[in-house]
């Protein structure tokens, strides 16, 4: 069968669009709800999410459609840190909790535990059509059980060698992700400093080297992109920052406008919030970072940082948030999932004829 058409059918899609899965709460159900909808393949941001709270939120996305969606999972990341590690970065960050008015105890990070396999559990119980995953592979009998259950399972690779993985793994599907990326990128492979190829270089490479559908991620903003990507040899695209500052995103209005009125050249990559490399817009708590060695691994310093991100939110300070971003903020629009969707389509459509 034809891969396009392959990918259609399993995802019951319209239009060969998928939404992100941007975690830290962007992925409520009237977005996830509206992209499905709309014809695409919306998809909830699971990964700092507590089992109790994602199992809510699945409901309510199924009170809102009976069409298809997704849910991504972070596969696990384990870190060695001493105690006196742990106090050092923290002690790093005081300065912004100060700032914030932030009164907190140290958070007993050697003891936090992944969520990972009780989400997996909720997802397989809750019969979630899709499943993605970042950060990693999931393991081969967790692949066997998904696919018992008929679950679509989809990567995702930074580079061709990852791609392959995956593949040789079972998942169905593949995310590209190129370099243009927002947030935090997919490499699970080795240094991220090695997996910078952009998407129109990777998706290509991947396409010949792989037989299961690919889907272009990175950058991707409009109808000139979402045609590039398939031009390229790609089957779908996900599209993240876009699908951000839609009406329906469950985003921090303070995150949304940044993000709106921000110029390619403010973007930066930085492992200070999370400790793993993210492309988002600079801000002061970024700034103020910039030479700080005191950085744990992530999750660790995601961890530590957690307090500052919400005082920031509650606070309605855009300098204190992780505002993640792809490349192309000027190509951003405050507009509804709706129009976001059939601006692309309808353009494609003129450009074909």
């Amino acid at each position: 069968m034809n891969m396009t058409i392959l990918l259609h059918e399993k995802l019951k899609l319209r239009y060969p669009i998928i939404q992100a899965p941007m975690a830290g709460g962007i992925t409520g159900p009237e977005l996830v709800s509206a992209v499905s909808k709309s014809g695409c393949l919306g998809s909830i941001g699971a990964g700092y999410m507590k089992p109790g709270d994602l199992s809510s939120l699945i409901s309510e996305v199924k009170a809102e459609t009976e069409l298809p969606f997704a849910v991504n999972l972070f596969v696990p990341e384990s870190q060695n840190v001493s105690e006196s590690e742990i106090k050092v970065a923290y002690d790093a960050l005081q300065p912004y909790r100060g700032e914030l008015g932030i009164s907190e105890t140290m958070p007993a990070l050697q003891e936090m535990a992944s969520p990972y396999h009780e989400q997996l559990e909720i997802v397989l119980r809750e019969n979630v059509p899709v499943v993605s995953f970042t950060f990693g592979m999931p393991a081969s009998e967790e692949v066997r059980e998904l696919k018992n259950q008929g679950v679509f399972i989809i990567g995702t690779a930074t580079s061709v060698m990852e791609a392959i993985l995956l593949e040789d793994r079972g998942v169905d599907a593949i995310v590209a992700q190129g370099s243009e990326a927002g947030g935090h990128r997919g490499t699970f492979s080795g240094p991220s400093s090695q997996h910078l190829l952009g998407l129109m270089s990777l998706v290509p490479q991947i396409c010949d080297f792989v037989s299961v559908p690919v889907i272009a991620a990175g950058g991707i903003m409009d109808a000139r992109s979402f045609r590039a990507a398939l031009q390229l040899g790609a089957q779908a695209v996900q599209m993240g920052t876009a699908f951000l500052t839609t009406h329906e995103s469950s985003a921090h209005p303070a995150y949304k406008e940044a993000v709106l009125n921000a110029r390619e050249d403010q973007v930066v990559v930085t492992a200070a919030f999370s400790g793993k490399e993210a492309r988002g817009i600079k801000n002061q708590f970024i700034h103020g970072m910039e030479n700080e060695t005191r950085i744990l691994p992530y999750p660790l310093q995601n961890e530590l940082t957690k307090s500052i991100r919400k005082a920031a939110a509650e606070q309605n300070d855009a300098e204190f948030m992780s505002l993640w971003c792809g490349q192309s903020p000027r190509l951003s629009r405050s507009q509804s999932v709706e129009e976001l969707v059939n601006s692309i389509i309808h353009a494609n459509k003129e450009a074909r004829t």
